[in-house]
């Protein structure tokens, strides 16, 4: 039996519960996996929060979509490629319920563990780091550009900068000043969001153009501050305010709430790319803290103050 994370209702994080459940045996493509850590996203709250609709024939809804662990079993299909034993992380985007101590998954979802990561940065490096390539991508992000990116400091904004680093450019961020040195070591131009945050931001550029934007907050200053500063809307995108930002025209990326364009095969293919460049040191996961499987309605109330520094983990 496993250890699983279901939400009973449509709600806050008081609506989830922990149950046990069967582990299905891996049919043809699938394989087992023994869970050791488990990534929280505010994606996972969002599903059932009720935001994106009350359907309660979907009741109980299973949480979660990245996780870290080793396999156990492999169905036909999968072998050769994968073998019980095997130390994987596995980004299931189509399907949740990743808070659980062992599940049966597609194998297509699962790529080997990058060897110098623990369980639990490895277990937040998939969703954030295929977002932060579809975010670059979508944004044409490059050698010479100054990129924008608000909310630097989080799961995605800090990838995100890494990655644009990685593609020569130069990234100026916006974060709490408590904040500030830890991204200087990053390579990251913080400045403080508030009042007068363009000004922070032209000041910070100097005489260079702000050419590009990427929102992983969803304020209204971070989407007035970008088509303040950023003349190409095309290369401004939000990740969370789509509302806004498909009424400014601007690109609004993921496959929820009302976002255009989903970035499936980005992401698909960024996959074993991220698993490289962790494994070569050049990306890092900063975990702000862990919790127990069974605590995950307090890991989910740190994430939606949106002040967590960092990625928040579960542990089966």
């Amino acid at each position: 039996m496993a250890r699983v994370v279901v939400a009973n209702g449509f709600g806050g994080p008081e609506v989830l519960s922990m149950v046990e459940r069967p582990v299905r045996d891996p049919g043809p493509g699938e394989v087992t996996i023994r869970v050791r850590a488990v990534g929280v996203n505010p994606l996972d709250y969002v599903e059932y929060s009720g935001a994106l609709g009350t359907d309660r024939g979907a009741l109980p809804l299973p949480v979660g979509h990245e996780l870290a662990g080793v396999v156990t079993a492999v169905g036909a299909g999968a072998a050769g490629r994968i073998r019980p034993g095997d130390e994987v992380i596995a980004y299931h985007r189509e399907v949740p319920g990743a808070y659980a101590s062992e599940v049966t998954w597609p194998a297509e979802v699962v790529v080997p563990k990058p060897v110098n990561l623990g369980w639990e940065q490895a277990a937040g490096l998939l969703l954030v780091g295929t977002t932060a390539v579809h975010a670059l991508t979508a944004t044409g992000v490059g050698d010479g550009d100054t990129v924008l990116i608000h909310g630097v400091s989080g799961g995605v904004g800090l990838v995100t900068a890494q990655l644009a680093r990685l593609r020569g450019a130069a990234v100026i961020g916006t974060a709490g000043r408590a904040r500030h040195e830890m991204l200087r070591g990053y390579g990251v131009e913080p400045v403080e969001y508030g009042p007068g945050l363009a000004d922070r931001v032209r000041d910070s550029a100097g005489t260079r153009s702000v050419d590009a934007a990427i929102d992983a907050v969803g304020t209204d200053e971070a989407i007035d501050t970008s088509l303040a500063l950023v003349a190409d809307r095309a290369r401004i995108a939000t990740l969370l305010a789509f509302q806004r930002g498909n009424d400014a025209g601007i690109k609004t990326l993921g496959n929820l709430g009302g976002a255009t364009d989903p970035g499936t095969e980005i992401r698909a293919d960024a996959r074993a790319r991220l698993v490289s460049l962790a494994e070569e040191g050049k990306v890092t996961i900063s975990v702000a803290r862990t919790f127990p499987l069974a605590e995950a309605p307090a890991a989910h109330r740190l994430v939606a103050t949106g002040h967590a520094g960092g990625k928040v983990v579960l542990l089966p």
